[in-house]
């Protein structure tokens, strides 16, 4: 069995003379959250498309859970969450959960059992038995996630999944995508605006921009390390050679915070808090006193307007509102 669940190399889309995809790479571990980021028409919803089969590739190849790209018996074992799920009016909650499992051919005595208790996980139990027509979108969004769910997919690729879901209903999603990929063999693909929802439960994600992926890892990988960010005080208005001299050979920077004149915060990257005693000793030495040492890392936020620019800034913070309960 491959490691991998999904394995996209050089996978290219054109539309009509316009590039959507220019040979992007995509790689999905199995047992991971990952992260699809990328401003308004990276093409996220193209390679989505290609990975489920409703869109053909104009080039480049790849793998969902081991088998080639198309392969019809594989996607019976994928679960999927679009952005704007629509169920027909007149059914239930409970009857739609039920219909999209006799599709992806769930055993009727099982599909009924696991309608009950994805309705249960999701919090729907207590409206299970009401139309559809009736719910909010917070609540189609619930019965979506159950419905995804239902055929106990390998893979859930997931568009948007809290979108019009109030706070504790996105926590409670949260906790459902990090209990599924806990056993292990699942994975998640997860499509959000969201940035701090997906660097709360995103082993790795991927930035897509202008149909490339420019970056992709964890975030730690993508920060590159950690800095850390050391405030002294006392001893006067200078910084003594003894601390200089470490801060330089560290690659780290020195500067005084005013007011008051006798402050100072180093910052020193890419080192573990065990290289950087030697720099608290000496401050100590010269009846410095350490105010405060804190880890830096870039957010999530900082990785995406780094790698996109411009160009991302109505992808990041303009559409992040369409979280709003």
């Amino acid at each position: 069995m491959s490691d991998s669940a999904v394995d996209l190399v050089g996978i290219r889309k054109r539309y009509r003379g316009v590039e959507a995809l220019r040979g992007a790479d995509l790689k999905i571990s199995r047992g991971e959250i990952f992260g699809l980021l990328g401003p308004n028409g990276a093409g996220k919803s193209t390679l989505v498309k290609i990975l489920l089969t409703l869109v053909r590739p104009t080039g480049g190849q790849g793998t969902v859970l081991g088998r080639p790209l198309g392969d019809r018996p594989t996607l019976a074992r994928v679960g999927y969450l679009p952005e704007n799920l629509r169920f027909p009016d007149y059914l239930t909650g409970r009857q739609a959960v039920d219909y999209f499992a006799s599709m992806a051919n769930v055993p009727r005595r099982t599909r009924h059992r696991r309608a009950a208790e994805l309705l249960e996980t999701v919090g729907m139990t207590r409206w299970a038995d009401r139309l559809v027509r009736t719910y909010s979108k917070g609540m189609r969004q619930r019965v979506g996630l159950a419905a995804a769910l239902v055929n106990d997919p390998d893979l859930l690729v997931l568009d948007e999944p809290t979108d019009g879901v109030d706070p504790v209903g996105r926590k409670e999603i949260r906790d459902i995508l990090l209990a599924a990929a806990r056993e292990g063999t699942r994975s998640v693909l997860l499509n959000s605006h969201l940035l701090s929802e997906v660097e709360s439960v995103c082993t790795r994600v991927a930035i897509l921009h202008r149909g490339e992926v420019l970056r992709q890892g964890t975030l730690a990988e993508l920060a590159g390390g950690a800095r850390y960010e050391i405030d002294l005080a006392g001893g006067g208005t200078s910084l003594p050679e003894s601390i200089a001299g470490l801060v330089e050979r560290l690659g780290g920077t020195a500067e005084a915070v005013e007011p008051p004149e006798d402050r100072w915060r180093i910052v020193v990257p890419g080192h573990d808090a065990e290289v950087l005693q030697p720099l608290l000793d000496a401050a100590r030495a010269a009846d410095r006193t350490v105010l405060a040492m804190r880890p830096l890392r870039d957010t999530l936020e900082d990785l995406f307007v780094a790698a996109v620019g411009s160009d991302g800034a109505g992808g990041v913070g303009g559409v992040a509102e369409r979280g709003r309960p």
